[in-house]
C-alpha cells in the first residue's frame, strides 16, 4: 500500500455509525408539503381557468397571487424551521451540491418565490397582459417546485415506501386537488356556476386518481418488499396509525367525491365548499400518516 493510501485511511472520520432513533421528520415537514401543494396548486387551477373560463379570472389574479405568495413562504419557512443548522441555510447556495435534492429545490422555490412576488406587483398595478406573459413560466415553474419532495423522499435509502414513481404522481395530485379545493373557496362569488363545476371535476379526479394510488400501495406494496409490509402494519389492524389514516383516507377522498356528485345533481355550492374544506383539512393528515409511519420502522 502506498503511503499517501495508508495516510488517508489513518485519517478517516466516522461521522455517523447508528441509526437515527425515532422520528426525523416530524410535522414540520408535513406542513412544510402541504403549505407547498396549496401554493403550487392555485397556480395550476387558475392557469385552468384562464384556458376555460377567462372571463371568471378577471377579479382573481390578484388573490391568486398573493395566496400562492403566502403558502410557499409557509412552506419555505417551515422548511427553514426544520434544519438541523437553519442559520447555516446561505451555505446552500454558496456551497452548492446540485446531486441534492434540497440544493435543486431551494434554487428552484427561491425563483418561484421571485416571480410570484412579480406577479403580486403586475396584478397590483392591473398590467393583465404583463401578468399573463409571466404567469405561463411561473405554471411551468411550479411543476417541478411541487415535484421536488418526491425526489426528496425517494433519495432516502431504506424507505421503501417513498417511491419515486408514485410519490410524483401523489405531489402533483396533492397540488391540484389542494388547488381546486383552495381556489372554491378563494373564488367566491368571483367565479361563474360553470368555473366551480370545472374546479369540482379537477377535485373529485384528483381524490380518486390518489385514493387509487393509495389503496394499491397499501394492498400491493407488501408484496414487493418485506420493509413496506412491517411499515404498513402501523396503519392495518390494531395499528396505532390505523384511525388517522382511514379517517384522512375518507375526508380527503371518498366523502369529498361523494359531495361533489351531490353538488353537481342539486347544483349547490355550500355542498361543493364542504367538499373543498374537507380535502384541504384531509390533506394533512394523509400526507403526515405517510411521512411517519415509515420512520416508525426500526433500521437495525
Amino acid at each position: 500500500m502506498a503511503a499517501h493510501e495508508i495516510l488517508a485511511a489513518t485519517n478517516a472520520v466516522v461521522t455517523l455509525d447508528v441509526a437515527l432513533p425515532g422520528i426525523v421528520w416530524p410535522w414540520f415537514v408535513t406542513m412544510n408539503m402541504w403549505a407547498k401543494s396549496i401554493g403550487t396548486g392555485v397556480i395550476f387551477m387558475l392557469f385552468v381557468l384562464m384556458r376555460m373560463h377567462p372571463e371568471s379570472v378577471k377579479n382573481l389574479r390578484l388573490p391568486t397571487a398573493i395566496s400562492a405568495f403566502v403558502f410557499i413562504n409557509i412552506f419555505l419557512l417551515f422548511t427553514l424551521a426544520d434544519l438541523h443548522q437553519p442559520f447555516r441555510m446561505w451555505h446552500i447556495f454558496f456551497y452548492p451540491h446540485l446531486t441534492s435534492a434540497i440544493t435543486i429545490g431551494s434554487f428552484m422555490a427561491s425563483a418561484f418565490l421571485g416571480l410570484l412576488t412579480l406577479l403580486v406587483f403586475l396584478a397590483w398595478k392591473k398590467q393583465d397582459e404583463t401578468y399573463d406573459k409571466v404567469f405561463l413560466w411561473v405554471t411551468i415553474l411550479a411543476i417541478p417546485v411541487t415535484l421536488y419532495t418526491a425526489a426528496l423522499l425517494a433519495q432516502c435509502t431504506a424507505r421503501e415506501l417513498w417511491q419515486m414513481p408514485a410519490e410524483s404522481a401523489q405531489m402533483i395530485l396533492a397540488a391540484t386537488l389542494s388547488g381546486s379545493a383552495f381556489m372554491i373557496l378563494l373564488g367566491g362569488n368571483k367565479l361563474t356556476y360553470e368555473a366551480k363545476q370545472t374546479l369540482g371535476v379537477v377535485l373529485g379526479l384528483s381524490a380518486l386518481m390518489a385514493f387509487i394510488i393509495y389503496m394499491s400501495e397499501y394492498v400491493f406494496g407488501p408484496m414487493k418488499a418485506e420493509e413496506i409490509a412491517a411499515t404498513l402494519e402501523y396503519i392495518k389492524g390494531d395499528g396505532p396509525y390505523t384511525v388517522m389514516f382511514w379517517l384522512a383516507q375518507w375526508m380527503t377522498f371518498i366523502i369529498p367525491m361523494g359531495l361533489i356528485l351531490l353538488s353537481r345533481s342539486s347544483k349547490s355550492e355550500a355542498i361543493l365548499k364542504l367538499a373543498a374544506i374537507l380535502a384541504l383539512v384531509g390533506l394533512f393528515m394523509v400526507k403526515h400518516v405517510w411521512l411517519i409511519i415509515p420512520q416508525l420502522l426500526p433500521m437495525s
